[in-house]
């Protein structure tokens, strides 16, 4: 566990523990899944807070073109700004379009109707300020604007530097099975969360939280 996050790979942590490949790649597995599952449980984002979808995948898709065109793997993010607490955080999604009705629902689950939302000039978000957002500003990269020359603060860097970061990181994997993309996506972000906290403290924590929910599961079974 120590290995997994100081963010070794199966090789590195096959010879640093003389522990077999397979059964490193089964635990880290582990690992994921409680990442996974522990990102679910976190509280709406709220304060100003970025919105953006990217799409992972084949660079090139021949003959197809589009927002989330051919194999590729759409994800929407939010990115909350650091703010008076001091955090920033990130919440990302697979999902299977990009759609006003798949988006509102993550968009009104995952941030606080008094926040800020900043985001660029997709259609889809037309709605917001009827949704309950009213302090939504956006930049129009399709004239190359990239920060606001009237708002310093009306850009969505944040959330495009995290899209760029998680996608070198998963790139050295040369290549993902689908069914496993969510968990190292939601890796990506677990690390971005907490790159200020003790990675190894925070695992202990969730693997104490998952056997109380097993021993529970086994005396309600009896």
């Amino acid at each position: 566990m120590r290995c997994f996050c100081r963010d070794y790979n199966a090789k590195q942590t096959s010879l640093e523990t003389d522990i077999s490949r397979p059964s490193i790649n089964k635990l880290f597995h582990h690992f994921r899944n409680l990442i996974a599952i522990n990102s679910e449980l976190e509280t709406p984002l709220k304060g100003e807070v970025e919105i953006d979808e990217s799409y992972f995948g084949p660079k090139r898709v021949r003959g197809v073109r589009g927002r989330g065109a051919g194999k590729k793997i759409i994800v929407f993010g939010l990115l909350k700004r650091i703010g008076d607490d001091g955090v920033s955080r990130v919440y990302t999604q697979i999902v299977p379009n990009v759609t006003r009705v798949t988006l509102k629902q993550i968009i009104t689950d995952r941030i606080s109707g008094n926040s800020t939302i900043y985001s660029d000039g997709f259609k889809v978000y037309d709605g917001l300020v009827d949704w309950g957002y009213k302090r939504h500003y956006r930049v129009n990269h399709g004239n190359n604007e990239f920060v606001s020359e009237h708002n310093p603060k009306n850009h969505i860097n944040g959330i495009e530097n995290f899209w760029g970061v998680a996608k070198v990181r998963l790139s050295k994997f040369r290549g993902l099975r689908s069914e496993y993309f969510n968990l190292h996506l939601k890796e990506c972000e677990w690390r971005f969360n907490n790159r200020h906290n003790d990675l190894y403290q925070l695992m202990l924590q969730y693997l104490r939280n998952d056997n109380r929910i097993k021993v529970n599961k086994r005396k309600d079974d009896r």
